[in-house]
């Protein structure tokens, strides 16, 4: 009998538009192994991340560990949620590879929110978190929106849309 391959869950949406948490309520929901982009370069690479070139370069770095590990945990059954972005269509290409590599079922879910909504949750989050008062800034949020591609039925994933706030 032929072992059945884990399902691969990952998210798009603005900053500030509830991706981690929604991450977090996907992976218990689903009993599901969850790893988060922030948590392993907070890990990894403390206080080194602190602006838009120095997040590429250590997001980049991390890539291709991720890849093979979630592939791994994938071909023995186990769903994985990935709390990393699909913001642009190449995030989305990295995402695309690891599933179509190994065949594996996806989801791509997209949290669709306002620009208000997105500030509003980051503004409660430096309120929440104020170890993050210097990178979640309303500049910071224009600066990511202003790279932000929404997916398109092109893409051909399997999409699911949340809300529009």
């Amino acid at each position: 009998m032929a072992k059945q391959i884990g399902t691969l869950s990952f998210f798009c949406g603005k900053m500030a538009a509830g991706k981690s948490t929604r991450a977090k309520q996907i992976a218990e929901q689903c009993q599901a192994v969850l790893i988060s982009e922030d948590l392993w370069l907070e890990k990894l690479y403390p206080a080194q991340v602190r602006c838009l070139s120095s997040y590429i370069e250590y997001s980049t770095r991390l890539k291709p560990i991720v890849k093979e590990l979630v592939q791994s945990i994938l071909t023995t059954g186990s769903d994985v949620v990935l709390d990393f972005p699909a913001n642009t269509v190449n995030q989305r290409n990295w995402f695309r590879s690891i599933f179509a590599e190994i065949a594996a079922p996806h989801q791509l879910f997209y949290l669709a929110r306002s620009d208000q909504h997105c500030l509003d949750q980051l503004a409660a989050r430096r309120k929440a978190q104020p170890e993050r008062v210097e990178t979640d800034t309303e500049d910071m949020f224009w600066k990511m929106h202003s790279f932000f591609e929404e997916p398109s039925l092109e893409e051909s994933f399997s999409l699911l849309v949340e809300g529009r706030s």
